[in-house]
């Protein structure tokens, strides 16, 4: 099997998996229980929060565990907004978001009366900081962008938008969603007010995730129960998969330099043989994250295209899967004000560490057949 859909989500590590099966067996208690079982389980989770804290230079006060980054997603951007729609009900956010963003600020306009501004991007997903500066105002109490683009790999300035947003107006909460960014690049919270992040995509656990959320930044929380994650997020404690978030987080930062180097070059030598087919047109910045290639085979179906290298046993996919059963253009290539026959084609590859540089030259060998035998679109 060749697997290129890193970017959906990655394969379990083996010390990860062998460290949940042991705390699945030997700490089962319920972390909120009143006796030395359930003290013993929630003594680890708060271990498991400190070293967290420590690798991310933040407190273990400011982290809370969620099921996954959507949850992370919704609970800062709806939490944020009924916190301070007080001062206003402003909020702002960009064209390329995450569905999880993108659906929550529809809600946040549709259902609660919220006033939404959508930043622009151009053909490199960047946006403009003077747009944004000048968008901000004094009723605006959110703005939420992406990192690193989940369909192209374009990788926002975010230092540089908190430091505008807090510069224009101290009172207006920044939150990002760092999900493809974890593990992979540098991570800097400073400045930032809220910051999502899953575990799946860094080789751990489906179902596991975490929201930053800074002391000076309060939220309502959305499901309300007991006294978990500070009254935040009621529920019983997912207690091995919180407990196993720091570990699968320290496996990922100890070798992130050495597989971004890595991937570097596996990104280029894929850039350059698809360069040399005519047919073929490259969507991601040449600056975008290196784990992502977003590339078009114009008058092709992507999906065609993706169920016949799935004959070859190998996997890609054609945009995020959260949106991976439409047919139409992704709302980022649109928003980047791309041709309409180049992005109804686009196929996202996305890699990792654990690519080889052989499988991409029989990715590549694979597509040129495929280019040959399936049939265009007219």
């Amino acid at each position: 099997m060749i697997y290129l859909d890193y970017a959906a989500t990655t394969p379990l590590n083996r010390d990860v998996y062998e460290a949940y099966i042991k705390l699945l067996k030997n700490y089962f208690a319920n972390a909120d229980s009143a006796y030395s079982l359930g003290y013993q389980v929630s003594g680890l989770i708060e271990k498991s929060r400190e070293h967290i804290a420590s690798m991310l230079k933040i407190q273990p006060q400011e982290i809370i565990f969620t099921s996954c980054a959507s949850e992370a997603n919704n609970m800062a951007i709806k939490g944020a907004c009924f916190q301070y729609s007080n001062r206003g009900k402003h909020i702002i956010t960009t064209k390329i978001e995450h569905s999880s963003v993108d659906a929550s600020f529809k809600q946040m306009a549709e259902v609660f009366g919220f006033e939404v501004d959508y930043l622009d991007v151009d053909n490199q997903g960047m946006i403009d900081l003077q747009v944004l500066e000048n968008m901000i105002r004094e009723d605006t109490i959110l703005v939420s962008t992406m990192y690193v683009n989940n369909e192209i790999g374009s990788i926002l300035p975010v230092s540089l938008i908190a430091d505008i947003i807090h510069r224009k107006n101290p009172k207006t909460r920044y939150h990002v969603d760092m999900v493809q960014a974890l593990g992979k690049i540098p991570i800097n919270l400073k400045g930032i007010d809220l910051a999502s992040f899953s575990a799946h995509k860094i080789y751990g656990l489906k179902g596991s995730g975490l929201l930053y959320k800074n002391h000076r930044t309060l939220l309502i929380p959305l499901i309300t129960a007991g006294q978990q994650e500070y009254g935040l997020r009621g529920g019983t404690s997912d207690s091995a998969k919180d407990i196993v978030f720091a570990k699968t987080l320290r496996l990922a930062l100890e070798a992130q330099q050495e597989h971004y180097d890595y991937v570097i070059e596996l990104n280029q030598y894929l850039r350059e043989e698809l360069k040399k087919r005519e047919a073929v047109f490259i969507n991601s910045p040449k600056n975008a994250s290196p784990y992502l290639l977003n590339f078009s085979v114009p008058h092709y179906k992507p999906e065609v295209l993706v169920h016949y290298l799935e004959t070859s046993d190998i996997y890609l996919s054609a945009r995020s899967a959260c949106t991976s059963k439409k047919q139409d253009i992704s709302h980022t290539l649109q928003a980047t004000a791309i041709n309409e026959e180049i992005g109804l084609s686009a196929l996202r590859l996305s890699l990792s560490h654990l690519t080889q540089k052989e499988e991409l030259k029989i990715f590549i060998k694979a597509l040129d057949q495929a280019l040959t035998e399936v049939k265009k679109q007219r």
